[in-house]
């Protein structure tokens, strides 16, 4: 018998504790031995659970039993999670996360130690919940280079873009009605500031490039200054805005990444990914395009993520070799300045003179009832640092700028 201990009784503990027990019979058969939820840690008191009995708030009892074989953290943030995580580790204990947050900042580090206890570090629940792409990553798209990964990372942003584009809401309208059918939180920056995706796809780019890439060194936006006026211009151009996290392999051996609201093709597989869905996109030498798709959240999916990865943590004898990346200074980064991409831009009080003086031959885009000193256009490619001296010198005459992402 294989006893585990889940930390955190949230929505993903107990969902995590709800498929272990309502599936105990298949998970036997899958993990060649039964699964016991022997602990399970949390401050608060649940007296009415039928796991009453499991709850503990000392994770020392955990760390210092030799039954527990595996650890659930399914807490959050960096604080206690990263300790738990560690002294587990270090203990000979495997342990599972759904913890995006803890993955992109300690992944290199935490990876290294499993390693050498010879343990496992799984966490496939962090990026897109119940849809798998870790464990595909690094396993079954193990024969390809990979060259890109572009993918709508987060469900609360895409469902807010998916109410402005369909119902022509304003940002903030769409994300109160989010925050009423519960997608966003009463605090939804870490959501529509892009952070979110942000951490998710450093998890990604550094399992496919090999090395860690760290959120801070990413340059990242969010979708509050998207506007009514921007959807209608992007369905002039034939697309769609989403929000992307995306990393690139460079010719001169760079990786360049980033978070970014872009304009999308309606020909692009991730175009026609609306309201809560996720889609993953990963561009190998040999396969070509691979796309992932599913809900990216929500307590049973991202719980059934968790528990696959305790099944596979049981029935591994050692570390999965496959599933690991080193640590790095960040030199390998591209310079947000010297990333190159095409943008749609939204001015007044600009005539097509100056614009095409200042951005050469560019595609003028029309919406009904624009005010008549109104221009919208798509340029060609630039750098970042062109456009930050082009656009400052139309100062206060640039009403908005959306990247162009060709996936």
């Amino acid at each position: 018998m294989a006893k585990i201990a889940v930390l955190g009784y949230g929505v993903v503990g107990s969902g995590t504790v709800e498929v272990i027990e309502k599936n105990k019979k298949s998970l036997t058969e899958k993990a060649g031995q039964e699964i016991e939820v022997k602990y399970i840690l949390d401050l608060r008191d649940f007296p009415d659970s039928p796991y009453k009995d499991k709850f503990i708030k000392d994770f020392n009892i955990i760390l210092n039993d030799p039954e527990i074989s595996v650890v659930v953290e399914v807490i959050g943030g960096i604080k206690p999670s990263y300790d738990f995580v560690k002294s587990s580790l270090l203990a000979g204990k495997s342990v599972v996360t759904s913890n995006k947050e803890l993955v992109a900042q300690k992944g290199a580090e935490l990876l290294k130690i499993a390693h050498e206890k010879k343990v496992n570090f799984f966490f496939e629940a962090s990026v897109g919940g119940g849809i798998p792409i870790i464990r595909p990553l690094h396993q079954c798209l193990s024969a390809n280079r990979i060259d890109e990964i572009a993918g709508i990372l987060n469900g609360t942003t895409n469902f807010i873009l998916t109410k402005m584009i369909r119902d022509n809401m304003p940002f903030d309208e769409a994300l109160r009605t989010a925050q009423e059918l519960g997608y966003a939180e009463r605090d939804p920056s870490a959501d529509v500031n892009g952070i979110d995706a942000c951490r998710k796809i450093c998890i990604l780019a550094s399992l496919a490039f090999g090395k860690h890439v760290y959120p801070d060194k990413i340059h990242t936006e969010g979708i509050s200054a998207i506007t009514p006026e921007d959807v209608e211009y992007c369905e002039s151009f034939g697309g769609s805005i989403k929000l992307i996290g995306w990393a690139s392999r460079e010719d001169g051996g760079k990786v360049a990444v980033m978070v970014c609201p872009a304009f999308i093709s309606e020909d692009s597989q991730l175009a026609g990914v609306n309201d809560v869905f996720n889609a993953i996109l990963v561009r190998g030498d040999s396969t070509g395009d691979v796309v992932f798709y599913g809900k990216g959240a929500g307590k049973l999916p991202t719980a059934s993520a968790v528990v696959a990865d305790v099944v596979i943590a049981v029935k591994m004898s050692s570390s999965s070799i496959s599933l690991y990346w080193e640590d790095s200074d960040q030199s390998f980064i591209e310079d947000e300045k010297n990333i190159t991409l095409q943008s749609y831009i939204r001015t007044v009080n600009v005539d097509k003179n100056t614009v095409e003086k200042l951005f050469g031959e560019v595609e003028y885009l029309s919406r009904k009832g624009a005010p008549d000193n109104e221009l919208a256009f798509i340029t060609a490619a630039l750098s970042e640092n062109e456009y930050d001296k082009k656009l400052s010198s139309l100062g206060n005459n640039v009403l908005g700028r959306i990247r162009v992402l060709n996936y």
